[in-house]
């Protein structure tokens, strides 16, 4: 199409978080001419809150054999895309790759993790059982009563700050336009296609494809017919940032991923420390909660006990995009031509942002095709 028009593009992607920005990134690449606008900063919704954890093992589940499958492809893309991040942008996302130990209490927990790694070795992933005091040689501030434990060697993390940031700047530099602060008043519906969006200022922004990668909010946007929605809902995530005040590099409070029942401990390498999660259908609340903190705090403190010893930075909760069956929502609607999603990504969006900007960008381009489990017409008769 002309690009006479500045306010006329191929892509408009509504959504500015870290699947939105690594769709326009790639469109981008694939010649498109793109749009990102978001309501807020870009990267400062749900995407600034995520812990940043890549472990498609780690969160495997026998009944999304699918999803393991693209959290797996898409791991292993990320190498490579932190290292064009880098070369296009100087910044460095903080890919970390120590691993994972998850790691158990009591007895209980104990018989839960052997059932989880039971599973995984029959799914053939990657998982090491660990006696407890294995466990301690690799992570000396874990609690000398640990019951078992066991290492996911391949799992690994990233910071989502650092990733939204570089992701927004190599956007722009290949030639995507950026509007942040522009909230979506609706999506444009002309002739039986969306052909854009109308913002709240007045202005619209005319497109050939409509990306809708707003998160828990993709379900809401005004102007979509009901059968072309897709049921995407929130599931609330409280955390909390530490920082130790008496970090050294030499002998950092964790190395590793800490996981356990009910939550996580996740290391940036310079003395910040992610504390999560808790798990909430609340809405679309985002307020912290004494309860929540309390929880957090105490559930980490057992298996680690140093994190008493550390300073809070931030308390902040995120609204995870939740779907039906905890898969994305990708690719093309059959109901409403010129509309595109990319959403729904759960616990998984900094995971499956590589393969979700490559998917994304082949279907936009016209050579792409989405696996049929992520197809957004699977939800039709649950939506209608």
């Amino acid at each position: 199409m002309p690009h006479t028009d500045h306010q006329s593009f191929d892509v408009v992607v509504i959504g500015g978080g870290v699947c939105g920005l690594a769709v326009a990134w790639r469109a981008r690449s694939r010649g498109l001419h793109v749009c990102v606008v978001d309501r807020g900063p870009l990267g400062g919704g749900t995407s600034a809150v995520a812990a940043g954890m890549l472990a498609p093992v780690s969160e495997a589940d026998a009944g999304e054999r699918a999803l393991v499958q693209l959290g797996m492809e898409s791991a292993r893309r990320w190498s490579a895309f932190a290292g064009e991040l880098l070369d296009a942008t100087g910044i460095d996302v903080g890919l970390r790759e120590h691993g994972t130990l998850v790691v158990a209490r009591d007895a209980d927990e104990a018989a839960a993790l052997e059932r989880e790694v039971e599973l995984r070795e029959r799914m053939g992933l990657e998982t090491r059982r660990l006696l407890a005091s294995q466990a301690r040689a690799l992570e000396p501030a874990l609690v000398p009563s640990l019951r078992a434990a066991a290492e996911i060697p391949g799992d690994r993390c990233a910071d989502p700050r650092a990733l939204c940031g570089a992701l927004a700047l190599a956007a722009e530099r290949a030639g995507v336009v950026l509007r942040p602060g522009h909230e979506v008043a609706r999506i444009v519906v002309e002739g039986g296609r969306a052909t854009g969006a109308l913002l709240a200022d007045g202005s619209t922004v005319r497109a050939a494809d409509v990306v809708v990668a707003a998160g828990a909010w993709s379900d809401l946007l005004p102007g979509l017919p009901d059968a072309a929605r897709v049921p995407v809902r929130p599931v609330k995530g409280q955390t909390l940032r530490l920082r130790d005040p008496a970090h050294d590099p030499a002998l950092p409070l964790l190395e590793r991923v800490v996981r356990y029942e009910g939550g996580y401990l996740v290391p940036r390498g310079d003395g910040r420390y992610v504390l999560g999660a808790t798990v909430e259908e609340r809405g679309f609340d985002t307020a912290m909660t004494a309860l929540g903190v309390y929880e957090l705090l105490r559930d980490a403190s057992e298996l680690v006990p140093g994190v008493l010893e550390l300073e809070i930075e931030e308390s902040l909760a995120g609204l995870r995009p939740g779907t039906p069956d905890n898969a994305p929502v990708l690719g093309r609607s059959t109901v409403l031509p010129g509309l595109v999603w990319a959403t729904g990504h759960h616990r998984n969006g900094v995971l499956l942002a590589p393969i979700t900007g490559d998917l994304l960008a082949g279907v936009l381009a016209g050579d792409g095709d989405i696996p049929a489990a992520f197809d957004p017409q699977r939800f039709s008769e649950v939506h209608a």
